[in-house]
């Protein structure tokens, strides 16, 4: 009779599970393969199997053209094969997610997969019958594995779009009079820059000119839009140059004229935003020197207060590049009702560049024989946006930029009643030229042309802007934006104490080497105060981590037999309590020096 087996015995267990393999895991013994280890050896390390490694390593080419294909690398099968429409509506909605992050404007779960079934229908259309079958449902499964897919791990996605934050815009001001009377400025040492988007050729929908560049081949949205960076003290009196950033670094218009000379400051990139090293640049080598010239004029202190929003092309750590620019940030979702620049001197600059625009129209057609507003719209050109952006900008009165700030800091502003001329002036004088040009429009018309400027890229935008981005050869990389930590300071302060005393020890005259450390010293002192300001923000020092307990020695009794004390013996012993008391404290570099 054959022997019972034992219950739990390994004949009794099921089948072994099956472990599932991701494809970053694949990948990683196809790389060690490659390298040359065998597949024993790469089974070993990893805990696999001889064989399960060799059927990976054979089907290697698959396995390769699967993962250009974006697959997740948490995924652990084949799938099939990603449609072409879904992949190119994924690059477009990332596009779409950048620029809304550009324009500080939230976005929820909801308006995601509204937006990504939007762009996938337009790009259905445009394919036709290739994709009659191609199917989109955009639900929350493929919003996370879009979002591994993009490596949006740090996407704020809210339930809904978040509203203007009006408790922080409350206490704001009073927080930010402290900070103003504290550093003794005045109004026009207060200053306020803020980011705006301008279609700077485009005309109301409901015209002819506008309805045939949409469908004409060859027009290019992306061509008609730039960022504008505007800005100007709290007193009204100095308006800062503007700074234009364009998606080409030199266009047809401007061939041969020297940027330098422009009324604006220009830069590009392909996205035609404002970056952190185009910030940067701006307010290292145009913000500061425009400001240290006109409080020269003034003939006040150059200390200046910089007041910006949570834009993702602000440095976060711009208050360490210049000692007398202090920079503060208005509270997150606060910008529609604080900011200066945006209580009506941006709205009020569109709608003088648009008035001037038809105007320059009006004129030419008026004045020149056989000439039309199509061939106007036609002749159009960037050099001409330009000369009509510095105008429109020059139109802004002192007046009005004073009296933006009258929610922020009403001590600044004076007997403020609202614009010289509104908004709704300016537009109904725009209406009144286009009727002279033959276009029947209305104010609704010039209304939501203005308010165009600042909605989100349609999917045609989007689809015309990535070709012009694809179009383009240059790519301007973004450097790792600059700014002081309290290790690197000391570090630095620890190399300096380093070289000085290396002079002092080969220096026979010691004169020469005071009068030179002395001079050092002077020189690096605002980079101590930053160093001596960021210690004492980053941490309190507990005084008592100083003080070392040391115990005392016992005191000999005195003789009876002597009148005086026999002098006291230095002990042999160096590590004794004694010797401690009587030893001198070992000085630092730093105080040897000094």
């Amino acid at each position: 009779m054959a022997p019972k087996k034992k219950a739990g015995s390994s004949s009794d267990a099921g089948p072994a599970k099956r472990k599932a393999i991701t494809m970053e895991t694949k990948l990683d013994i196809i790389k060690r393969s490659e390298k040359g280890e065998t597949p024993t050896n790469i089974g070993t390390a990893l805990g696999f199997s001889r064989s399960t490694v060799a059927t990976i390593i054979k089907d290697k080419a698959r396995i390769l053209d699967h993962v250009k294909g974006s697959a997740p690398m948490k995924a652990t099968v084949i799938t099939k094969q990603r449609s072409s429409i879904l992949i190119e509506m994924e690059k477009l909605l990332m596009l779409w997610i950048e620029d809304q992050n550009q324009r500080r404007l939230s976005i929820s779960l909801m308006l995601i997969q509204e937006k990504a079934r939007c762009i996938f229908q337009t790009l259905k259309e445009q394919k036709g019958k290739d994709a009659e079958k191609e199917e989109f449902t955009a639900s929350k499964g493929w919003f996370m594995r879009f979002k591994a897919r993009a490596n949006l791990h740090n996407l704020k996605v809210q339930g809904e779009a978040a509203s203007a934050d009006e408790m922080a815009a409350k206490a704001f001001p009073g927080d930010l009079a402290k900070i103003i009377q504290e550093g003794g400025y005045l109004a026009e040492q207060v200053f306020n820059v803020d980011e705006t988007g301008l279609f700077w050729k485009r005309l109301p929908s409901r015209t002819d000119i506008s309805k045939e560049e949409k469908t004409a081949l060859g027009h290019k949205v992306g061509k008609e839009r730039l960022t504008l960076l505007l800005g100007g003290n709290a007193a009204g009196d100095f308006k800062l140059k503007p700074l234009l950033v364009y998606l080409a670094e030199n266009p047809r218009a401007l061939k041969g004229i020297w940027k330098s000379i422009l009324p604006v400051i220009w830069k590009s990139n392909r996205k035609a935003w404002v970056t952190l090293a185009i910030f940067e640049d701006w307010f290292t080598y145009h913000f500061v020197p425009a400001v240290e010239r006109y409080c020269a004029v003034k003939g006040i202190p150059f200390k200046v207060l910089l007041l910006l929003d949570n834009a993702p092309g602000h440095p976060p750590t711009l208050g360490d590049f210049h000692p007398n620019v202090k920079v503060v940030y208005l509270p997150p979702n606060t910008t529609s009702l604080l900011q200066p620049m945006d209580q009506g001197v941006i709205a009020s600059f569109k709608a003088y560049y648009l008035r001037r625009t038809m105007a320059q129209a009006l004129d030419r057609t008026e004045n020149q024989e056989n000439f039309n507003l199509k061939d106007f719209w036609r002749g159009y050109n960037i050099r001409d946006a330009i000369k009509n952006i510095a105008n429109a900008w020059n139109e802004v009165k002192q007046t009005n930029m004073n009296g933006v700030w009258k929610k922020l800091c009403p001590q600044f502003v004076n007997d403020f009643h609202g614009f010289e001329e509104t908004c709704e002036s300016v537009i109904r004088t725009i209406v009144q030229i286009s009727r002279r040009l033959d276009l029947e429009l209305e104010t609704d018309d010039i209304t939501e042309l203005l308010d165009s400027h600042g909605e989100e890229l349609s999917s045609e935008d989007l689809i015309e802007l990535e070709k012009q981005m694809i179009k383009e050869d240059e790519s301007i990389e973004t450097p790792e934006p600059r700014h002081f930590t309290t290790k690197g300071l000391a570090e630095a302060f620890s190399l300096l104490e380093q070289a000085m005393a290396r002079f002092e020890a080969e220096d026979p005259n010691m004169e020469r080497f005071l009068k030179a450390s002395r001079g050092v010293m002077d020189s690096v002192r605002c980079y101590r105060e930053i160093w001596e300001e960021k210690r004492k923000i980053s941490f309190q020092t507990d005084i008592s981590k100083y003080f070392t307990k040391v115990e005392r020695p016992v005191e000999p009794v005195p003789s009876t037999s002597t009148e005086y004390p026999a002098p006291a013996t230095p002990p042999d012993n160096p590590d004794s309590p004694a010797a401690a008391l009587t030893a001198s404290p070992p000085s630092s570099p730093a105080t040897s020096q000094q």
